[in-house]
Formats: C-alpha cells, structure tokens, sequence
C-alpha cells in the first residue's frame, strides 16, 4: 500500500485484488481489451457449439440467463434467444432494498415474452449474511451476492437444466485473475475463491442459520450433476455499453434521471441501493471506486482519453450515499454510530486520512 501505483493506460490501481501488470505498466483488463481486438472469435463459437451440444437440456429449456433487469443479463437473453434460437429460462435473485427503476426495468425486459422465476429468499437469512458480509469482510450485500450463483444453480437442478450462462466474467474484463482466460466454463471454487471476498464458510458458519434458511445461500451439490456455467463475454467480445445500447433499443431499458452515486454514468447497476455502499466501500479499502472503474471501460473502449477518466474521478469516487444513509440504519437495524463504525473499521489508513469527520485520499493518481 505504501507503494500504489496505476495503470499506463486505464486507471486501474496494483491495489485491485489478483491484479497482474506487464512491463508496459498495462494492468490486465487492458491487455485483455487489447488482445480481444484480434482474438479467433470464430473458434470460441466453435467451442460455444460444442459446450451447446454436450451440455443442451432436453427438457423445455435449453439454458438459464440470470438477469436483473439491466443491461448485461438483458443483452444475454436477447442473444441467446434470438440469435441462437435456443429457450432460455431468466432467473432473478432479488436484491435487498430494491430501486424503483430496477423494478420497471425487470418488468420492461419481461414484456418481451421470457419466461422467468424470480426468486424471493427468506428476508431475516438474507439480511443476517448480507450484515456479516458487511462487518466481517466489508461486503454489504455479501448474502445476495451468494445467492446470485446458489439460487440459480438450485433452478438448474429443480429443472433438469445442465447450462448457465452469466454476462462477463468481471475478473478478466475489469481486472483481476487471468486463470480462466482461455477456459469457457467456471466452477463453484472459482466463484467462492473470486467473488464471495474470501471465507465463504467462515460467514455461513457464523450466521448461525438452520439449513432450511441457508437454502439460497448455499451452493447444492453439482459434482454428480451435468450442469456447466459459463460467461457469455467468452464467446463475444464484451462492450457493456453496446449492451446497453441494444437494451434500450430493444428491451425498453431506462436510465436514471441523475447520475449514479459515485459515478458520472446513469445506465447500470440500477436495481439496488447497496450497490453504491459496496463500491464507496472498495474505494475505502482500495483506493478505486466507481467512477474509476466505468472510466476504466470507456477508456479502454476508446471513448475517453485517461486524463478526462482521472478528472471524473477525482470529482466522482468519493461520494458517500448519504441517500440511502436511512435504508441502511433501518436494514441493518443499526444506529448510525454503529454503522460509521464498520465503515471506519474497513477504511485503509495507509490511503485515507480523517479530515474533519470525511474520509479523504491522501494519494493523487498519477
């Protein structure tokens, strides 16, 4: 930490978790984004032939797209259906302390004739691992995340579906491990080890819920089972903003009115309020936040310069979600003592310092 430095292209920062850079200084999100520009395209749709052959179901559905509502999941449906003439089913999890706009979104998606399970876990199981994840491992919407993969894994197996299909695999598009780079489908010990923030039993262990309650939260034994998951960025060069252009056109999707707390975008991530808590909390612990990371993807997609992504964020990334401050007392039945406590716990202290009653960087990107 006393030694952070940024990407040469985007604004990625060596405090990123699993973050690997050449001797450019390029992180690996822009070596990906270089090397999709002339990567074999049509050998990975070769390879997506051969996984639809072995892992296709028989039964009424073909596949399960998870979607949300927004841009990516909506984006995969559409394609998986319309191009690729196959019957997906959509699966939600849904998310704590919804937005409205979420809500119309998900709806407008469905108004273009998906089928689609939209699963509602036990509210006090959810907010016990959601508040654990927050305190113990700075990850406010732990429990939901979990369920993202564990719900639709538990929809697979009630419906005889042996392949999934999720939107990009965040980790080589954004940063992170390269060790499935060149392999199609992912595991349960990918995603435990990549996207739960570690200690994925410790936290079950400690909820102290029954089995009954964790059924959501808990990844159901696949290991007899023909199920595949899979990220749809593997067969597709991923562009998030193409995703979106063609949800709006198509599917309906609507953007915010204002811009997204702590970002200058308004067109993603819109289904819930604790998504703004868990990135004004990476920026805390790492250095980077939201703005940071969709500068990353316009920089890299060639729509902004790296000196207009630095500008935005220094405006942007530190932006407390003093909105949503309420929601968040009232969920975590917490006061707000309490909560400024947790926050102040997961705060680097070797990237922040105190100023009157705020956190402030005490870095500058360079």
């Amino acid at each position: 930490m006393n030694h952070i430095f940024w990407c040469k292209n985007c604004l990625n920062a060596s405090t990123r978790p699993r973050i690997t850079f050449d001797k450019r200084g390029w992180c690996n999100a822009c070596q990906w984004s270089e090397e999709k520009k002339t990567l074999d395209w049509g050998k990975r749709r070769k390879e997506l032939s051969k996984i639809l052959k072995k892992y296709k179901s028989k039964g009424t559905y073909d596949c399960i797209v998870p979607v949300s509502g927004g841009k990516d999941g909506s984006y995969v449906a559409s394609k998986i259906r319309d191009e690729l003439g196959l019957n997906p089913l959509t699966v939600t999890s849904r998310p704590p302390l919804e937005i409205e706009l979420g809500k119309k979104n998900l709806n407008n998606f469905l108004k273009h004739n998906f089928d689609h399970i939209h699963v509602t876990s036990n509210f006090e199981a959810m907010r016990t691992l959601n508040k654990l994840g927050f305190i113990k491992k700075g990850c406010p919407y732990w429990g939901w995340n979990t369920s993202i993969i564990s719900t639709v894994l538990r929809i697979a197996i009630q419906h005889n579906i042996n392949l999934i299909f999720y939107g990009e695999d965040g980790e080589i598009e954004y940063g992170g491990s390269v060790e499935n780079k060149n392999i199609p489908t992912f595991d349960i010990k990918y995603a435990i080890n990549n996207y739960f923030e570690g200690g994925y039993h410790k936290i079950i262990k400690q909820s102290k819920l029954s089995e009954k309650d964790l059924y959501w939260f808990t990844f159901p034994k696949v290991e007899n089972k023909k199920i595949a998951l899979t990220h749809w960025g593997y067969f597709e060069s991923w562009d998030p903003y193409r995703n979106y252009l063609v949800a709006k056109s198509k599917l309906n999707l609507e953007e915010n009115k204002e811009n997204n707390t702590g970002t200058f975008l308004n067109f993603a991530q819109n289904d819930q309020a604790l998504f703004a808590l868990h990135t004004y909390l990476m920026y805390l612990k790492f250095g980077f936040g939201r703005a940071t990371q969709d500068a990353g993807i316009e920089i890299r997609r060639g729509a902004m310069t790296r000196d207009q992504g630095i500008n935005l964020v220094k405006l942007y990334d530190n932006s407390f979600p003093e909105q949503f401050l309420n929601q968040y007392l009232e969920y975590y039945q917490m006061t707000k003592k309490e909560f400024l406590k947790v926050i102040d716990f997961w705060v680097n202290k070797k990237l922040f310092k105190k100023t009157k009653g705020s956190w402030k960087p005490i870095f500058a990107i360079k």
